[in-house]
């Protein structure tokens, strides 16, 4: 686990491809339980160590996941975060260009719940949600492309969903179509950035995670930021 910020109400941490968030009918130890431990370690605290989840983040993606260490932080996060007061960017590679190098993309998502799946909807749908995003064709490679993506709404496997409708999965994304799994049964989904006020001291918050330690990974990052 790698911390980005910590401070007495907040604390943002790097989570790595398939480590899961918060616990789920598989029992897998979770980012939940290893931020608790390395709190109540590092401060000494006796007794039970409060953390709040304001958001989720899958567990095939990498990246950026905010927690509350108190519960006045983790109720102004949660309206904060619902009102999309708080900016997210993401990176995807995918192995297809989308047909502009930049634009937004605007839908209506349904989740289906058995299939654990989301699928584009008319907007007149019952359960339909919409769901917006604005992507940006940032670097190429001979075979892949990365999109850096800035999420505007937070719906269900919004950003995979979205992306495979125009034809351009998430590298490793079987279930919305790529025809490949990745060699660690991640997506190529990256959680890159947060920007936002902080809930309490009213600083402004702007965090990137690095991408995870892969040559592909790597490459795009290096190219992306002018490294190259």
């Amino acid at each position: 686990m790698e911390v980005l910020y910590e401070d007495n109400h907040i604390i943002i941490v790097s989570k790595t491809v398939n480590e899961i968030v918060q616990g789920d009918k598989t029992g897998d130890a979770t980012l939940m339980d290893s931020v608790k431990a390395y709190i109540k370690d590092k401060y000494n605290k006796p007794g039970e160590v409060f953390i709040g989840l304001p958001h989720r983040l899958d567990r095939p993606t990498s990246g950026i996941v905010v927690f509350a260490r108190t519960s006045k932080a983790l109720a102004r996060l949660n309206e904060m975060f619902r009102n999309g007061d708080v900016k997210k960017t993401y990176w995807a590679i995918t192995a297809n260009k989308p047909p502009q190098e930049h634009g937004t993309l605007e839908d209506y998502i349904r989740k289906n719940e058995k299939l654990n799946k989301s699928f584009i909807v008319k907007k007149e749908s019952k359960e339909a949600k919409r769901a917006v995003l604005n992507y940006n064709v940032i670097a190429t490679s001979d075979r892949y492309f990365l999109l850096e993506i800035d999420l505007l709404t937070g719906r269900h496997h919004q950003i995979r969903c979205q992306l495979a409708n125009i034809g351009c999965p998430v590298k490793g994304d079987l279930k919305y179509g790529y025809p490949r799994s990745n060699p660690d049964g991640g997506l190529s989904l990256h959680a890159r950035r947060v920007k936002f006020v902080h809930p309490v001291s009213k600083i402004d918050i702007d965090i990137t995670a690095p991408v995870p330690d892969e040559t592909l990974w790597n490459f795009f990052e290096n190219q992306a930021t002018g490294r190259a």
